[in-house]
């Protein structure tokens, strides 16, 4: 059988038009674990480094724990009640913070009632963050009301990312009393002439402010360029 003197060179070609390995299938990065225990990871996540930027303690090997070594110690169906948080402020040992995960159900009265018992002993406690994933009803909500301490509630979807993070967010750090006094005095204005920031906002949720409490926002970028500016909290 004859062949062409350009056999051997239509056969390289032929080779080297057969796709090379692309190494890991993308199937090898799909999630196979549940939904559910990676959302309350992500929460989880979040709600550590919130309250580390409020001047909490919080375990450095919590924080850096990843998603297989979250459902290896919590499970792929999460025991909410482990998921909970008690841990003191830094700066003022005195000042303790409990944060509680709720599941999918319907928060009702009786839940709440029963959380009250839970930690009537506990004098020390002065603020209690409550992570809920489905709803609360009136009565609950009006029961948590009535806590001796203050109480924050967000909805488990507004903690799957850390706001903070953001590349387009600025640098926001709250100001001390002394810092906020200094400031007032620089220049010579009234702590209502400041720009405001609603209780509201995402920024003043995730420190925890309140009214009266100023923070500074440090912008950066090729558009904003570098400047400064300070909100009061209202």
């Amino acid at each position: 059988m004859e062949t062409d003197g350009n056999d051997n060179g239509i056969r390289m070609e032929a080779k080297s038009r057969v796709p090379k390995a692309l190494g890991k299938c993308i199937r090898s990065y799909e999630d196979e674990g549940s939904v559910e225990s990676h959302r309350y990871y992500l929460a989880h996540r979040t709600l550590l480094e919130m309250l580390r930027d409020r001047g909490y303690a919080v375990s450095s090997s919590e924080l850096s724990l990843s998603l297989e070594d979250f459902r290896a110690k919590y499970g792929q169906i999460v025991d909410t009640d482990r998921l909970r948080i008690s841990t003191a402020h830094r700066n003022d040992p005195s000042k303790r913070i409990l944060a509680i995960f709720c599941g999918s159900k319907t928060v009702k009265v009786n839940e709440i009632r029963s959380l009250s018992s839970q930690i009537t002993n506990q004098s020390d406690l002065s603020s209690l963050i409550v992570v809920l994933q489905g709803s609360i009803t009136n009565q609950a909500q009006r029961a948590l009301d009535l806590f001796p301490f203050r109480i924050e509630t967000f909805q488990i979807g507004d903690l799957l990312v850390n706001i903070t993070k953001h590349v387009l967010k600025p640098k926001h750090r709250v100001l001390s009393d002394q810092e906020k006094q200094n400031l007032l005095k620089k220049y010579s204005i009234l702590e209502k002439q400041l720009p405001r920031m609603l209780k509201t906002d995402a920024i003043a949720r995730y420190y925890g402010l309140t009214k009266g409490q100023v923070v500074k926002i440090t912008y950066s970028g090729e558009i904003t360029r570098s400047h400064v500016s300070y909100r009061c909290v209202w």
